[in-house]
Parts: structure tokens; C-alpha cells; sequence
């Protein structure tokens, strides 16, 4: 890549919409069957817009608590959904959550301290997760100052 070359993070809405439209194909030809793209695509995805959104460095996958080390040294997990709750397996240093929609648009529903969000999680659940809702994010993340999140920048 060269330096007028576009980062490969622009072709992502393009690439997730071009995904949701073969989940729809696929549901069409399978009525009443679900292919609704989810788990570790869904994180990665996640993962490398929010490498890209807040100049993060990620972590070989499958790190425990954290996905990766933001510039400043704090370590990040990063959560991406689909839906309207996320979970998680221990409590990160740093959170950030994103909502992925259809159009490959992500938006950003917390960052913040992760002991905000592992205080008010739910209770550790079989499969050794401790979820938290979308919705409880969202007013948590309003009382998180700017000086406790992780800046966001336009880079290419």
C-alpha cells in the first residue's frame, strides 16, 4: 500500500454490506433459517475498525480480557454486536463496545473503564460470561469523561 493508496478499513462498509446480502439470499433460498453473521466474525470485525478508529495495536487473537495496547499503554477489549448485549470473560482495563450495523457502520456505544461496565454486568452465566446490555452501556457511557476515553482520529 502506498500513501495514496485508501487503508483497507474504508472497504469494510462495502465488504459487511456485500455480507448481509448474501445472509439474505441464503434466508430467502432457506425459509424460516437464520444466517445471521455473528461471533468471531462480528469481533473481528469490531477489532480491527477500532485498531484503526483509535490507533490501537491488537493482540494475537483469542488474548484473554484484551484485544490490544492503545497508545497510551492501557489495555484494550474491544466488543462488537449485532445485537443488543455483549459479554465478557474478565474484567478489561479498557473497554470499548461497538454496534456493527448492516451497512458496515460502526458505532460507538462505550468507551470507557472496564470496571464501570464489569460492575454492572450480570452474573457469570455457564459458558463463563458475565453479559451487559447494550442499553446499560449506553447511560454508563454518560457518565464516563473525556479524559477517560480513548480519543478517536481520521487517519487513512
Amino acid at each position: 500500500m502506498n500513501d495514496l493508496s485508501p487503508h483497507p478499513i474504508h472497504q469494510v462498509p462495502k465488504l459487511v454490506g456485500r455480507l448481509h446480502a448474501v445472509v439474505a439470499e441464503l434466508e430467502a433460498l432457506f425459509p424460516g433459517r437464520k444466517f445471521t453473521p455473528d461471533g468471531h466474525l462480528v469481533g473481528s470485525i469490531g477489532e480491527v475498525i477500532a485498531a484503526h478508529r483509535f490507533e490501537l495495536k491488537l493482540y494475537p487473537a483469542s488474548t484473554l480480557a484484551h484485544d490490544a495496547v492503545a497508545k497510551d499503554g492501557r489495555r484494550v477489549e474491544v466488543k462488537a454486536t449485532q445485537g443488543q448485549s455483549v459479554a465478557m470473560r474478565a474484567e478489561p482495563e479498557h473497554l470499548i463496545v461497538l454496534h456493527l450495523g448492516k451497512d458496515g457502520q460502526a458505532l460507538e456505544v462505550f468507551n470507557g473503564p472496564g470496571s464501570l461496565a464489569w460492575a454492572r454486568a450480570g452474573a457469570m452465566q455457564k459458558n463463563g460470561q458475565r453479559p451487559i446490555s447494550l442499553f446499560q452501556l449506553k447511560k454508563l457511557m454518560q457518565d464516563v469523561p473525556l479524559s477517560a476515553r480513548l480519543p478517536a482520529h481520521d487517519k487513512d
